[in-house]
């Protein structure tokens, strides 16, 4: 009788134990670590997007071709999707598009590759990739590839799609009025008091939003550019296009050499449009050294109110191009011209004189536009657009072009005095002296 007892005993304690053993087993199989060792394949084939690139420049794997920006657009019919790159001229090759679709991968389809006309002769030119999106897709992200196979997807690096509206929603109010797009601030850059100067004016002028493209700047206006970014005035865009090509100094490719444009400025205009297109009703593409002056106004939203009441049809209008180089200057009781010492950069407020233009050659003009009314632009022309454009008389509005110094000297006879920015002295003056203040480039007396 006590043996079976014992025996009992010790069948229970096996018992019990070997249960122990096998669930201590089976939770080491379930750590995480084990799980992650052993990844699910088709969760992963069919979940994306992997890899969202946050940069302004991305590489295209398998080609030698560089991705900016993707942006929906269906002004084209047929297609829904334009990733703005560029492009080697000599190595295009078919792509396809392929989409993350609420978290899963499309099937892929055939692209449109639009090269833009104007390239001036360098090896990379900007270039649209157009696509349309396959049904039944609520699209968040697209990359491309160079073979139409879906599992190549988790390879590559997925650009967010912009400008997407939201369904069944009424069309929100456009955040802007007027936008100006600066193309590329590059070689250590460092005219602070001209950026401070201009600026302002662009904002005593109406304008709310300024997009700079940076490949780089100095000291001095890096603190400057800082104080306008933090308070939301300027939106500064890295542009490390060094990083990927040896960028041209100057814009024509037999002069001076280099793999793209001017630092890649014709990618910068477009991008910006496109990146204005569902939050400003007007965009300005001009340089640092320019500002879009009205002359029958005092602001340039009410320029553009009257030059759209008689031209309503229009999206494109052409500013021209007015050359104000520095001359002796001969400071003046009535209108009496600061000096701030120290501060790295030349006083716009010296440039009033005006060469008369030469209409024997070529002409340029700045652009102001509608941004829904460009599909490609160029520096002073666009190439394709949707409606008419319009050539701006200068007597209503010009282009202040107060360049660091001009190749040739005009006549007295061809330069006239035109004084219209000391118009703005009592407001400008002021504004320029506390922002310099605020990014510590002025002592608070001066």
């Amino acid at each position: 009788m006590d043996k079976t007892r014992k025996f009992k005993r010790e069948f229970l304690f096996l018992t019990v134990t070997s249960f122990l053993v096998v669930i201590f087993i089976i939770m080491n199989l379930k750590t995480p670590g084990t799980y992650r060792s052993i990844p699910n394949p088709h969760s992963t084939q069919n979940t994306c997007p992997f890899l969202i690139s946050g940069d302004s420049i991305t590489p295209l794997k398998n080609t030698k071709h560089l991705l900016v920006s993707a942006f929906m657009d269906q002004r084209v019919n047929g297609l829904d999707i334009r990733i703005i790159g560029i492009f080697k001229r000599d190595s295009i090759q078919p792509l396809h598009c392929l989409f993350c679709c609420a978290g899963h991968l499309s099937t892929t389809t055939q692209t449109t590759i639009l090269q833009h006309s104007d390239n001036f002769g360098f090896p990379f030119a900007t270039t649209d990739v157009m696509c349309r999106i396959p049904q039944n897709c609520n699209t968040t992200h697209v990359t491309l590839l160079s073979q139409p196979d879906s599992e190549f997807g988790s390879n590559h690096t997925w650009l967010p799609i912009r400008n997407q509206k939201t369904i069944g929603k009424e069309e929100k109010k456009l955040q802007f009025n007027f936008t100006v797009c600066i193309s590329n601030l590059f070689g250590d850059y460092n005219n602070v008091l001209q950026y401070a100067q201009t600026l302002e004016m662009y904002r005593l002028l109406g304008v709310d939003r300024v997009v700079i493209y940076n490949t780089s700047c100095g000291p001095d206006l890096e603190h400057l550019l800082q104080v306008y970014s933090q308070e939301g005035f300027v939106e500064m865009v890295p542009w490390p296009i060094d990083k990927h090509l040896n960028p041209s100094t100057g814009w024509l490719f037999s002069q001076f050499g280099g793999d793209v444009h001017y630092y890649g400025q014709l990618a910068t205009l477009n991008e910006c449009i496109y990146r204005s297109m569902e939050r400003s009703r007007y965009v300005l593409l001009n340089d640092i050294d320019e500002i879009a002056m009205p002359y029958q106004h005092n602001n340039l939203m009410s320029v553009m109110n009257t030059l759209q009441q008689q031209h309503p049809n229009t999206g494109v209008f052409l500013i021209e191009n007015h050359i104000f180089p520095k001359k002796p200057f001969e400071e003046s009781k009535r209108q009496p011209l600061p000096k701030w010492r120290g501060v790295p950069g030349f006083n716009i407020m010296e440039h009033i004189y005006r060469e008369d233009t030469d209409m024997s050659v070529y002409h340029p003009h700045k652009l102001i536009v509608k941004p829904k009314a460009v599909e490609q632009t160029s520096v002073h022309e666009v190439l394709k657009m949707f409606g008419k454009k319009f050539k701006v008389p200068p007597e209503v509005c010009r282009i202040i072009h107060s360049p660091i110094s001009t190749p040739t000297q005009r006549p007295l006879d061809q330069i006239h005095v035109d004084t219209r920015l000391w118009d703005f002295n009592d407001k400008l003056l002021p504004k320029v002296g506390r922002v310099l203040r605020r990014a510590g480039l002025l002592s608070s007396g001066e």
